[in-house]
């Protein structure tokens, strides 16, 4: 098979150290790759994912995360190079909305973010000619007239991932430097439980820098150490010898790929109910999942759990070629059905395709 794969200008594929998109779809060219099949990737031209890369695109331009007219630009020269593939999986809000895409080529796209009411409306419009992936059932359930087919957890490539044994003495917290993170939440569970706390957080952004110094960095005491935002590497060892990864999510997030690298390095996670934690985190075996004024009570329980067990549950669900094989099956569905003269999105996949859930 032929595949496609667009994502933003932005950050480089894989990222240097931001970029959750950029990681999964690197971590699904290679899968796509190693199974075989022909991966044409569309990123920025300093990508060092080892499938060919689309030519005719600059460097990355984190400077211009999220402006529309970057974007447009990118994805217009990613559909322009694309007329020779089979099917094309695009990781862009907007490339899926580009009426001069080829007409001959299937698309199908992942919401990589929240499905609020207005971004929901983009995608039903999406969804007319364009198949719809969910990243879980969380996500998916927060609106019922979208057309879905299918919902596809991330997974990582675990060969990149060494399992730590967690005797560091500290708890960590990894995220973006934003209130929906819930890192001020993480400081007072790791100080009513008595255990130091390492954050590692991405702070780019004006609004994650004023959020740092106006409301984090005053309450940070001698139990707590910014380590800023780490390279792959430092992270998975930050988190490999912390006891528990700490994060409360404030927000229905719809996946949270920071919890199964956790897990992928052994460390059990502790985390709030809420978003797609419940599809990742298995209350009792690989972590513990309750309102944040509860977590700390299952600091030391969780000390107990199996590092080996976290990482299994990791190895078996949520790695790298389980998510290659999901794609393929849509793929193949979706294509299937555009040669037969349906459209990727008419929910016709919808039944056969979404996986059920995870039942740890």
């Amino acid at each position: 098979m032929r595949i496609g794969l667009i994502v933003g200008p932005w950050f480089p594929v894989p990222p240097e150290r931001y970029g959750g998109t950029e990681r999964v779809v690197d971590a699904l060219a290679r899968a796509l790759s190693d199974a075989g099949h022909d991966v044409l990737l569309a990123a920025a031209s300093d990508s060092t994912c080892p499938v060919p890369l689309l030519r005719g695109f600059g460097p990355s331009e984190p400077e211009e995360l999220g402006l529309t007219l970057s974007e447009l630009h990118h994805v217009i020269k990613a559909y322009a190079g694309m007329q020779d593939v089979d099917i094309i999986h695009d990781h862009t809000l907007a490339g899926p909305l580009y009426a001069h895409r080829p007409l001959d080529v299937p698309v199908v796209t992942t919401v990589h973010g929240p499905l609020t009411p207005r971004y929901a409306g983009l995608y039903r419009d999406m969804a007319k000619d364009t198949g719809i992936i969910a990243i879980s059932h969380d996500q998916c359930s927060r609106i019922s007239d979208l057309q879905i087919s299918a919902v596809i957890h991330h997974g990582l490539d675990l060969s990149t991932v060494s399992v730590g044994d967690g005797s560091g003495g500290y708890a960590c917290f990894v995220g973006r430097m934003c209130p929906d993170k819930g890192l001020l939440e993480a400081v007072a569970v790791a100080r009513e439980a008595g255990v130091p706390l390492r954050i590692a957080a991405k702070m780019h952004a004006k609004d994650e820098q004023d959020y740092y110094h106006d409301v984090v960095e005053p309450v940070l005491g001698s139990q707590e150490e910014f380590l800023g935002e780490l390279s792959d590497p430092e992270k998975y060892e930050l988190m490999g010898g912390a006891m528990a990864m700490i994060n409360p999510i404030q927000w229905h997030e719809p996946f949270g790929l920071v919890m199964i690298e956790s897990l992928a390095t052994g460390t059990p996670v502790l985390s709030t109910p809420m978003g797609a934690a419940p599809e990742i985190v298995q209350h009792g075996v690989t972590g513990y999942l309750a309102q944040t004024n509860e977590l700390a009570g299952f600091v030391q329980d969780v000390q107990g759990l199996s590092r080996a067990e976290c990482r299994r549950t990791v190895d078996e669900y949520f790695n790298a070629a389980r998510m290659a094989s999901d794609h393929l099956e849509l793929y193949a569905a979706v294509i299937e059905e555009f040669k037969a003269g349906g459209l990727p999105g008419n929910g016709k996949l919808q039944d056969n395709q979404r996986q059920a859930p995870i039942n740890l």
